[in-house]
């Protein structure tokens, strides 16, 4: 079976895994305070073009979103998304888990609209009952999103501007960050990115890494002991060299934006050959996810040579996930394009 159903299903990058072999009997300060977390850390300063930033490794994505949220919020706020973002979705209600609501605004393709945004905010504050509701607190986004959609850089810029007008942090959930970044027309760089947000995060889980998020506060802007927060929500890592190594690798002469360029690159392939086999693309996804409408004999006769996801039906047709990954031979990509 040739699987095209996630981004995480293989391992980790060569490199890194010789790497790891490398360094495995030498001995490491635990929790992220090795030579190689304060090597990796650098890198992303300089990737970021932020020396002053905060940066700390995490184990996971949902582990990152749940503790950078209740870090940054207050008892009494929640958090602005998108109703098809992660948080909202799926991560069985970390969030609200945690004490805090996610507040939902219309999805367009997976993103969301700046002037909803600020409708929204605006609506809120004029109303005199307020003070019996779950304030903003936050407002978090996706790049890319769930939908493989990418933002603008003005779309970016509009959404920094009023989040900066009622001082409401914005969170960048970067779990598939790289992909997003190398997508065809993208025309935002993680320098402009990361002078656009308050937080966001570099995702190795998805992009190279066999596990580990990089959290980036651009301006050394983290809250009062974030460490001891990570530590509560499970997110921290004991032997944090495993994470320090990853990622010092992936930001080694631009490996991660390398790798994540080749899992685009064959998404687009497979994004023409349906197009150009009469397919329907349920989104106009420029990144390695790739979503389409397929019919339930398409669907049987596929699934008899490959793995992919069905997410729900659209009216006779259902919506299936095809997902390309730093690790995908192009003879994968080829032998689906066949079947097709």
């Amino acid at each position: 079976m040739i699987s095209f159903e996630s981004d995480y299903d293989n391992g980790c990058h060569e490199a890194i895994l010789s790497r790891l072999a490398q360094t495995n009997d030498e001995k490491a300060t635990g929790y992220g305070l090795d030579d190689y977390c304060t090597a990796a850390k650098e890198k992303i300063r300089a990737a970021c073009d932020c020396p002053n930033a905060d940066v700390f490794f995490l184990v996971g994505g949902t582990q990152t979103n749940a503790t950078v949220i209740d870090a940054m919020l207050h008892g009494y706020q929640g958090v602005l998304a998108v109703e098809t973002g992660h948080i909202n979705v799926h991560e069985s209600g970390a969030i609200e888990f945690g004490g805090h609501k996610v507040l939902t605004l219309h999805s367009h393709d997976g993103k969301m609209d700046a002037g909803e945004l600020g409708q929204w905010l605006h609506d809120f504050y004029a109303d005199p009952t307020l003070d019996h509701m779950v304030f903003p607190g936050m407002v978090y986004i996706t790049f890319s999103t769930e939908r493989g959609t990418i933002y603008s850089l003005e779309e970016l810029q509009t959404i920094s501007t009023i989040c900066k007008q009622y001082e409401l942090p914005l969170f960048i959930d970067g779990a598939r960050l790289g992909y997003g970044l190398m997508a065809e027309g993208c025309d935002v760089t993680i320098q402009q990115l990361a002078a656009l947000c308050d937080v966001f995060y570099i995702g190795g889980t998805k992009c190279g890494a066999y596990c580990g998020e990089a959290v980036v506060f651009p301006r050394g802007n983290a809250p009062a002991h974030f460490f001891t927060t990570v530590k509560q929500h499970g997110a921290l890592l004991a032997k944090g060299r495993l994470l320090g190594i990853q990622f010092d690798t992936l930001m080694t002469d631009g490996l991660y934006f390398k790798i994540a360029r080749h899992a685009v690159e064959q998404a687009m392939l497979l994004r023409d050959a349906f197009i150009a086999r009469g397919y329907q693309m349920y989104s106009d996804s420029p990144t390695n996810q790739q979503f389409v409408l397929l019919d339930k004999n398409t669907i049987e006769r596929l699934e008899k040579d490959f793995v992919f996801e069905q997410w729900y039906p659209v009216g006779d047709m259902m919506n299936c996930r095809f997902v390309t990954s730093w690790a995908t031979p192009a003879a994968d990509v080829d032998a689906l394009i066949a079947a097709l």
